[in-house]
């Protein structure tokens, strides 16, 4: 049984907190804890100056403009360049009057404590018929963390039209949306109403980057400006996300890889009898009644998933890299299936 307090009941990424418990050398473990593209592309050459300046402010207009031209948000849109969206996500509550606010959950626990910390009432709902008559605020994350839930561009941007006639807003977090756009809101930025968050590091595969966007009106955008403060982003961050988000082909490459990463996670998945609860392209989250146990047997063979606190018959599973990591995690998930049955 994991405490409550264990890490990975918290978030993924807990190799740490993992090699403390379970032993072996970082380099040893298999981190599929994350939903993260586990195979970057190669970094573009930086200059030497962008590690020696403060971030000119031409560079985060070059990497807004890529992210503009990337996401399909339009001209009257604002958009705030952050170090990443958990920073976005905890900066906007106190820029919102108290008020009661729905999210759909479960998902990111990121987004309650937020709204908690900054002394909103937060309702918790199943479906998005279910918000509350007085919610002046909802959340949700599409496709949604961890049971890959989709919800359609149209009813989303009904629903931000409804919440802006009453001074209202609907927050759409999109961090797994790049590898499979199609019902991403980001074309309809920029009305009353409406704010999309995009993760970077998410697709792109390099979370410690620390890069991500929030596109909504320009005045809520200057006032998450103004809350994050002068030169939030790194210059070498500004400069990544405007050459990747601004090269087109190097996109659709990185698409066509997690798809394929995706497609050998599910046929090794498929292949052990595990039940699909749902996912998304970087993560499939699987049902099995000890799936805490599971969890640990996999640590053992130095393999890190994402188990629930809120649901201890459910298990994340990061996409694999390539066939080496597919044949690996296949084989720790026979031997564990095997130990934790007998």
């Amino acid at each position: 049984m994991m405490a409550e307090h264990d890490p990975a009941l918290r978030h993924g990424g807990a190799i740490d907190a993992a090699i403390a418990r379970f032993g072996g050398r970082r380099e040893e473990w298999l981190d599929l804890s994350t939903g993260i593209n586990p195979a970057p592309p190669a970094l573009p050459a930086l200059s030497p100056a962008l590690w020696q300046r403060l971030p000119e402010a031409e560079l985060e207009t070059s990497a807004i403009a890529a992210a503009r031209s990337c996401y399909g948000a339009p001209a009257e849109a604002g958009i705030v360049a952050a170090p990443g969206t958990q920073a976005l996500i905890a900066a906007l509550p106190s820029l919102l009057p108290r008020s009661r606010v729905a999210i759909l959950e479960p998902t990111y626990s990121g987004h309650r404590l937020a709204f908690e910390t900054a002394g909103h009432a937060v309702a918790s709902i199943a479906a998005l018929a279910d918000i509350p008559s007085d919610a002046t605020t909802v959340v949700l994350v599409n496709p949604n963390n961890p049971d890959g839930r989709v919800h359609e561009p149209a009813d989303l941007l009904a629903l931000a039209d409804r919440l802006a006639a009453q001074g209202g807003l609907l927050i759409v977090d999109e961090a797994f949306a790049d590898a499979d756009p199609v019902r991403s809101v980001a074309g309809g930025a920029g009305r009353p109403g409406l704010l999309v968050y995009r993760s970077f590091g998410k697709f792109f595969g390099l979370a410690g980057l620390r890069l991500g966007f929030a596109l909504t009106t320009p005045a809520l955008a200057d006032a998450l400006r103004g809350q994050l403060g002068a030169w939030a982003v790194s210059g070498p961050a500004l400069a990544i996300g405007a050459a990747w988000l601004g090269d087109a082909k190097l996109c659709a490459d990185v698409r066509a890889a997690i798809d394929r990463q995706h497609g050998l996670l599910a046929v090794t998945l498929a292949a052990t009898g595990l039940t699909s609860v749902g996912g998304t392209e970087l993560f499939q989250t699987v049902w099995h009644p000890a799936a805490a146990a599971l969890y640990a047997a996999l640590c053992r063979r130095h393999i890190l998933t994402r188990p629930f606190a809120y649901r201890g018959d459910w298990l994340r599973i990061g996409n694999v890299a390539d066939a080496v990591e597919a044949r690996r995690l296949g084989v720790a998930l026979s031997e564990a299936l095997g130990e934790i049955a007998a």
